[in-house]
């Protein structure tokens, strides 16, 4: 073997042998100093146990009582409406026109690069 081989495997071995190591386990010593009485966490499961709503269970359903605000057809719509917004501002040309064409609507005076923030 040549030397530049040698020197390779030694620099390999020496990297490989450098294995990560985790700390020793740290012990906690404090006490435990609870917020609420044993008979207020009693009073929270009797609660919880009556509501009759388990959400660690597997058919757990979190929309089963929700009711929305708005008709389909209001969400259709705000969808589309953001679609087309998205779509415009990253566009080939980064949304200028289509900031140009709602600039009036969403004008809140002008700002030129280099202009301080308080100057306003």
């Amino acid at each position: 073997m040549n030397t530049k081989s040698l020197i390779a495997i030694a620099a390999f071995a020496a990297v490989a042998s450098t294995a990560a190591r985790a700390d020793d386990i740290t012990i906690d010593t404090t006490a435990f100093q609870s917020a609420k009485t044993r008979a207020e966490v009693q009073a929270e499961l009797a609660q919880y146990k009556q509501g009759g709503v388990n959400p660690w269970s597997i058919s757990y359903n979190q929309l089963a009582q929700f009711k929305s605000q708005k008709t389909r057809a209001e969400v259709v719509a705000e969808y589309r409406a953001a679609r087309d917004e998205v779509a415009a501002l990253t566009g080939e040309d980064s949304g200028s026109v289509y900031l140009a064409h709602v600039a009036p609507t969403h004008n809140v005076g002008s700002t030129f690069a280099g202009t301080p923030a308080n100057s306003q």
